[in-house]
Order: structure tokens, then sequence, then C-alpha cells
């Protein structure tokens, strides 16, 4: 029942957000950084009880752990670039967030090319000759 301690918190942020924006908007920017990293850390552990479960899988299934890595770091710098956007938007800086969306985006494709030509590798290995 962790989403509804997160539910709250955020809740309360939120509220006490709106009610410095007014006067301090500097301080409303930081309540909601700094409840972003909170709830961050509140769900890192499920992050790695699923890491370590997608790893014994890899392992079991004798699947390079190169691939599965690169999953990972892909899933990560996605939910990463998400926050950063979010946290422009909340000071009110729409164009750097979808810069920072764009540069999440392309560093995504750059890590995934080396599965994307494994798998063409694969289909090419597969197709009759």
């Amino acid at each position: 029942m962790e989403i509804f301690q997160i539910i709250g918190l955020a809740l309360v942020a939120t509220v006490i957000a709106l009610l410095l924006k007014a006067h301090r908007p500097e301080m409303a920017l930081q309540i909601s950084l700094v409840t972003g990293i909170i709830i961050f850390l509140v769900i890192l552990g499920k992050i790695t009880a699923v890491v370590d479960l997608l790893s014994s899988y890899a392992e079991k299934v004798n699947i390079d752990m190169v691939y599965i890595n690169t999953l990972l770091k892909i899933v990560g710098i996605a939910y990463i670039a998400e926050f950063g956007a979010e946290v422009c938007r909340d000071a009110g800086e729409g164009a750097i967030a979808s810069k920072v969306e764009l540069a999440g985006k392309v560093i995504i494709v750059v890590m995934a090319v080396p599965i994307i030509t494994s798998l063409l590798d694969l289909i090419i290995s597969i197709l009759p000759q």
C-alpha cells in the first residue's frame, strides 16, 4: 500500500507548493523537486527487485547480459529524461523540457543500435540465401 503514502506525500507537497508559489516561487520549485526525489527513492527498492528478477531469468535462458543491461539503461534514461522534462515544465520552461525529451530519445536510439544490429544479423542468418 505504498501508493497511498506516495499519493499522500504528493498531495501535501502540491498544496504547500501552491501556497508558496504566489510569494516564493523558487521555494515551490524546490519542494516539487525534493518531492520527486523522495518518491523516486521510495520506489527504488521495487526497481531493484525487478532488475534482479530480469537478470536471473536472463541467466536461466542464457541471454547475454549486455542486452539486458542495455535495455535497463534505456528504460532508466527514459524515466530520467521524463523526470527532468517535468521539472523544467514545473519551472515554466517548456522549451527546455522539450529539448530534454529530445536528448533522451536520441540517446535511447543510439544505445539501441547494438541490439538492433544483433536482431538484423539474426534475421539475415535465418533467411534462405
